[in-house]
């Protein structure tokens, strides 16, 4: 198992050094800006020039589309971080002309319940200018995956700074009106507060810590928890192991447990860095998991000897717990990729993979256990019926 933990823990390295050396950028090919942040979801990012003398703030969003007819969004809410309320520039292609095209949308509640399409009216903040353009310049068409740019010169209010900036993007436009975005959980946490005037706010805090969080919890909960369970059904059987396999055993499992303690309360943490934002499935999979495994480290302490009474009782409620933590753990940690917008990632690729190599040689030892067993009933019945005997020649050919 050593080498496919090896090897797993390689590529998640490779994935956490990739995400890490991921940077924005404050230029463009007509504009240079002071500061940049990489935005937490959609690959998106957005750099900006602030001018305290003025209070003016000129700032370009880079986000992609997904689909050739599809749509990109950025905007601010001056009230809150919900997309409700916000003042946006959409822009996508023209349905009649295919150029691209930017166009005002205000975010009223109507839109969000979708009983009404959104329509372009004038926003009512003070946006002195707006752009946007395609990676690649005029030439450059609307595609699955096309960089675009949407630049904002605004006029703030004095000393308010601190802005809830909301992004997002579409699959289709209806006429000049765009549909409702994608749902999963990495878009609809589309949202950052940032100050402009002091710093990147956050910059990419929330995002390391998320990647901190799944390396963790992939590691612990998604391959040593299941490959202490194996040690346990597989090695307790080989006897020149002796009691070897229990340690083993419980070694790889408290390993197992303090580094998915740490890899859960960053997840905490991160639930405390992202107020609204809510991941149900994912929260009540890691809260379960982690009860069941805090379960299971404490009924060390209550393990009844080999000739208690109770011992097959505690036997069979240590098996069933322990699968069970086993099963919502690694089911976990797939809900953890969708929620990290990596359903599709290399790193969830090499782990698909160690988990397959990890249940292809426990079903290989499983057989291999069920025949070792038929042949040692076939022998014992054998025996039984007086056709073979332990101490005759024939017999000692049989176990051999």
């Amino acid at each position: 198992m050593t080498p496919l933990l090896f090897a797993l823990v390689s590529l998640l390295s490779f994935h956490v050094r990739a995400a890490f050396s991921a940077h924005c950028s404050s230029t463009t090919p007509t504009r240079t800006f002071e500061k940049c942040v990489t935005l937490p979801t959609q690959q998106a990012s957005m750099a900006w020039t602030f001018h305290p003398h003025n209070a003016t703030l000129d700032l370009v969003f880079f986000g992609t589309f997904i689909s050739p007819s599809g749509w990109v969004g950025w905007g601010i809410n001056p009230y809150s971080a919900e997309m409700t309320g916000t003042r946006s520039l959409i822009a996508f292609p023209d349905p009649n002309s295919g150029q691209l095209v930017l166009l005002p949308f205000i975010l009223d509640p109507e839109v969000k319940l979708q009983k009404s399409p959104p329509l372009s009216r004038p926003l009512d903040i003070h946006l002195l200018s707006s752009s946007a353009t395609l990676y690649g310049g005029k030439m450059a068409t609307v595609h699955s995956g096309a960089a675009i740019q949407i630049y904002a010169t605004l006029k703030l209010v004095p000393n308010k700074t601190k802005l809830h900036f909301v992004w997002n993007r579409g699959l289709y436009v209806q006429g000049y009106s765009p549909t409702i975005h994608p749902t999963t959980s990495n878009d609809l946490s589309s949202i950052a507060t940032i100050d402009v005037f002091f710093s990147a706010a956050h910059r990419d805090d929330t995002r390391t810590l998320k990647i901190v969080h799944g390396f963790l919890n992939a590691v612990s909960w998604g391959v040593l928890l299941p490959i202490g369970a194996a040690t346990a059904r597989y090695l307790r059987h080989v006897q020149a192991l002796g009691p070897a396999w229990f340690y083993v055993h419980a070694g790889i499992q408290l390993c197992a447990f303090i580094i998915g303690t740490i890899g859960f309360a960053t997840g905490i943490r991160l639930g405390e860095l992202s107020p609204g934002v809510v991941y149900g499935l994912h929260r009540k999979l890691g809260f379960a998991a982690f009860s069941i495994g805090a379960l299971q480290t404490l009924a060390l302490l209550f393990r009844p000897k080999t000739t208690n009474k109770f011992r097959k009782y505690w036997k069979s409620y240590h098996h069933f717990v322990g699968y069970a933590c086993v099963v919502l753990g690694v089911v976990n940690v797939f809900q953890g990729f969708e929620v990290m917008g990596e359903s599709r990632s290399y790193a969830k690729l090499g782990y698909c993979l160690c988990l397959s190599t990890l249940i292809g040689v426990c079903i290989a030892l499983e057989v291999n256990s069920w025949v070792v067993f038929c042949r040692k009933s076939k022998e014992e019945k054998l025996r039984r019926e007086g056709l073979i005997g332990g101490g005759s020649g024939k017999g000692s050919g049989s176990h051999g």
